[in-house]
């Protein structure tokens, strides 16, 4: 990806806190579609930093007049090797994949969808849906689960409180809230937190985890290091403590964490692998599944890698033509 070095990244270090290096990440604006092309605000990945834990790719939009944007449009695409996430502040998605699965994305409820060794899906907002808000998440698979079955999942986490704050655990544990969501990927962390007007609170955190702290609506502080709105702090392993501060008027914040992921990924379009012909071969049984490219012999007998949709949808998206050079491995 060309652009994603685009935005520098800052480091602030916070000598009151031991370990806490804070590497602030701007967004860069990416057009996602639709037919006056929805703007999505993009913190992973970037050139200088791929993963946190096992969190690749954060996108965040929102709040969109559907009626000026033309909401969310993403046809049948696929997806390998990941796992998505989508969590919603505001509006409504429909969600419908080559897995069979159905499922309407509502504010405040978590649909996880595991692509295993492969998947197809598409992303609607709803026709009655006016105010569209939210983050698109993935992670990548490690190598004990990435070529497993497809799996969906729906969750609706209880609020938790505590002074200052309000959160919703939907992905790992965090204040004694504990989301039973089988992930395939250990040790991970997702939350959306709630801080009130002039909040400071103190997070006990794991000091294996790496963290992010998406500044969903506002400025905010993460152990002393100014993060501006849609930026994402970076935490590295080593802390004990999260301390979070909210301006005068409150403040969302998207927590992500988890353990160092320790296998180098190559994610290119909608494809995280291990190599570039692994995904040369992904790009190509999708294409051919979709009738854009012939049907190779060898793949004669061998069930579709993507996975039948139902009929009557929209067009699939094509694969963007590949690289002339190889591509490399990061993490």
């Amino acid at each position: 990806m060309s652009d994603l070095d685009q935005h520098p990244v800052m480091t602030v270090l916070d000598s009151g806190l031991p370990c806490t290096a804070v590497e602030v990440l701007e967004p860069r604006l990416v057009p996602l579609g639709g037919p006056r092309a929805m703007t999505v605000h993009r913190t992973l990945p970037q050139r200088k930093r791929s993963l946190v834990g096992a969190w690749c790719f954060l996108d965040h939009y929102g709040p969109d007049d559907v009626a000026e944007t033309g909401g969310m449009v993403v046809p049948r695409h696929p997806h390998t090797g990941l796992a998505t996430v989508s969590w919603l502040f505001t509006g409504r998605i429909d969600h419908l994949d080559s897995g069979g699965n159905a499922a309407e994305v509502r504010p405040g409820e978590l649909n996880l969808m595991i692509a295993g060794r492969g998947i197809t899906h598409q992303e609607i907002s709803t026709p009655g849906t006016r105010v569209l808000h939210g983050v698109q998440l993935w992670y990548a698979l490690p190598e004990a689960t990435r070529f497993s079955e497809h799996h969906f999942a729906h969750y609706a986490p209880e609020p938790v409180a505590a002074p200052g704050l309000t959160a919703q655990v939907f992905i790992g544990e965090l204040l004694g809230s504990a989301s039973p969501v089988d992930t395939r990927t250990p040790e991970l962390l997702g939350a959306e937190l709630l801080l009130e007007p002039g909040a400071s609170v103190s997070l006990p955190v794991r000091p294996d985890f790496e963290y992010g702290v998406l500044a969903e609506s506002a400025d905010i502080s993460v152990n002393g290091s100014t993060t501006p709105h849609r930026s994402l702090a970076y935490v590295p392993t080593g802390s004990d403590t999260l301390r979070i501060e909210a301006g005068a008027e409150g403040t969302r914040a998207l927590l992500l964490g988890g353990t160092p992921l320790g296998e180098q990924i190559i994610m290119w379009w909608n494809f995280v692998g291990r190599t570039h012909d692994e995904i040369v071969e992904y790009r190509r049984r999708y294409q051919a599944e979709i009738g854009l490219e012939p049907t190779d012999v060898q793949d004669a007998g061998e069930p579709a890698l993507f996975g039948p949709f139902p009929d009557g949808q929209r067009a699939p998206l094509p694969a963007p033509v590949l690289p002339l050079t190889r591509l490399k491995p990061r993490g």
